[in-house]
C-alpha cells in the first residue's frame, strides 16, 4: 500500500491559556493534555486518520469526534505551546501557560459539510449523499449552530496560503523545521489583532471593500473572539510537501505582504503590483495542482 500523503493545508490556530476555558472544556482539555498533546506537524495527519476512522468503524459516524448517536465524544486532540516561546511586542501579553489549541474537529468537519452541501454540483452531492438535503444535512446544521456561542480555535486553507494571513506575522520571526521541512510563525494575539487591523484599514482604502479586505475584516472579528492573551500560529502545514528546499529559501511572503501594505499606504502602486505579481506566481505553482486532485 503507498503511503497516504498528510493533507496538502495550511493552519491558522489560536491557543489559549488553559485557565480560560469553562471547567467542563477545560476537563476534556486536561485529560487530552494527559494522553499527550498532538504536534503540530502531525495535526494533519492526526485529523486524517480520525476522519476515516469515523467512516470505517461500525457504525460509521458521519463526523469524526462523534459517538455512534451523533453526540460529542470524549475529549478533544489538543495542541500546546509554551509561552516563552511566543514573541511579543512592546505592549503583548501571553499567558500564563500552558496555551491550547484543541483541534475542534467536529465542529470544524459539520461546517465544511454544511459548505460541501451548498457548493457541490448535484451530481458529486448525489454520490456523497443519496438524500443529501436529509439528516446528514440537518445534523451537520445543529452542530454548527452549537458553535454559535464559541469560535473554532482552527482555520485551515487548501493547497494555498490565503495572503492576508502573513499580515499577522512578523516576518523575521519564521520559525523552520529542520528534519520536517515545516515553515511555521508564532505571534502573540495583541500583535496579531494590532497588524490585522491596520493592515484592514490601509486595504480598505487602497482597494474598498472586497477581496483581501474582506478576509482582513474576517480574520480580525475571528481574532477578537478569543482571550487577548492567546497566541497565534501561522503554519504552513502539509504544503511543505509540494515545496522543495529552494522553495523554502526563496518564499519571501511574508515579506512581501507587509512591503505591500506598506506601499498601498504610501500610495506606491508600481511596488504593489510587482510585489503582487511576485506573490501571485510563486502561489500559483502549488495551487495549481488543485485541478489535478
Amino acid at each position: 500500500m503507498h503511503a497516504v500523503p498528510a493533507p496538502f493545508v495550511a493552519y491558522l490556530r489560536v491557543y489559549e491559556p488553559l485557565s480560560t476555558f469553562a471547567p467542563t472544556v477545560r476537563d476534556q482539555l486536561v485529560e487530552a493534555l494527559r494522553r499527550g498533546p498532538i504536534a503540530p506537524d502531525h495535526a494533519g495527519v492526526r485529523e486524517q486518520r480520525r476522519w476515516l476512522h469515523s467512516q470505517l468503524v461500525a457504525p460509521s459516524r458521519l463526523l469524526p469526534g462523534e459517538a455512534a448517536d451523533g453526540t460529542p465524544a470524549g475529549a478533544e486532540d489538543v495542541l500546546v505551546v509554551d509561552p516563552d516561546d511566543v514573541p511579543t511586542g512592546e505592549s503583548a501579553t501571553v499567558g500564563p501557560g500552558p496555551l491550547v489549541c484543541p483541534l475542534d474537529l467536529r465542529g470544524r468537519s459539520a461546517a465544511a459539510l454544511v459548505g460541501f452541501l451548498a457548493s457541490a454540483e448535484v451530481p458529486l452531492r448525489g454520490a456523497v449523499f443519496p438524500d443529501p438535503d436529509g439528516d446528514a444535512k440537518s445534523h451537520a446544521n445543529r452542530v454548527v449552530q452549537e458553535l454559535s456561542d464559541t469560535a473554532v480555535h482552527v482555520l485551515s486553507s487548501t493547497w494555498t496560503v490565503p495572503l492576508p494571513w502573513f499580515a499577522l506575522v512578523d516576518p523575521t520571526e519564521r520559525i523552520e523545521g529542520t528534519d520536517s521541512g515545516a515553515v511555521s510563525w508564532l505571534v502573540a494575539m495583541a500583535d496579531a489583532r494590532r497588524r490585522a487591523a491596520r493592515a484592514h484599514t490601509v486595504s480598505e482604502g487602497a482597494l474598498g471593500d472586497q477581496g483581501p479586505t474582506r478576509i482582513l475584516r474576517e480574520t480580525g472579528r475571528w481574532l477578537e473572539r478569543f482571550h487577548p492573551h492567546s497566541a497565534v500560529e501561522l503554519d504552513y502545514g502539509g504544503l511543505v510537501q509540494l515545496m522543495s528546499a529552494e522553495d523554502v529559501q526563496a518564499d519571501t511572503s511574508a515579506e512581501d505582504v507587509h512591503a505591500i501594505i506598506d506601499a498601498m499606504e504610501r500610495g506606491e502602486s508600481t511596488e504593489v503590483a510587482e510585489r503582487y505579481e511576485a506573490l501571485r506566481d510563486f502561489w500559483a505553482e502549488f495551487a495549481a495542482r488543485e485541478r489535478y486532485n
